[in-house]
């Protein structure tokens, strides 16, 4: 139980250290920030333990701090990248559905 408040405590930081080192706007909910962290701290514990070899010895285990941001940052700049080639002015932005 404890693991699981560290991991949404973590996400949260991360997901609002990494709104703020990526320029630009993005509008996102205290929901979507802690979402943002928590799939941080999800591709950064995936990258970290594929450059460091961190799944021989442990198995999948998130991120730490630093991992998690650096991996928030990358999901939000990806997510950045896909919704401003999609054109997010759209109908689904102006509230039409």
């Amino acid at each position: 139980m404890l693991s699981l408040i560290w991991l949404l405590v973590v996400g949260l930081v991360a997901g609002f250290l990494a709104r703020a080192l990526v320029p630009g706007k993005d509008p996102m909910s205290l929901a979507g920030t802690l979402l943002l962290g928590v799939s941080g701290s999800v591709v950064g514990g995936l990258v970290l333990g594929l450059l460091f070899g961190g799944f021989r010895d442990r198995g999948f285990s998130p991120a730490g701090i630093i991992g998690s941001v650096l991996g928030a940052v990358l999901v939000l700049v990806v997510y950045n990248r896909v919704s401003a080639r999609r054109g997010m002015d759209g109908p689904a932005r102006r509230g039409a559905l």
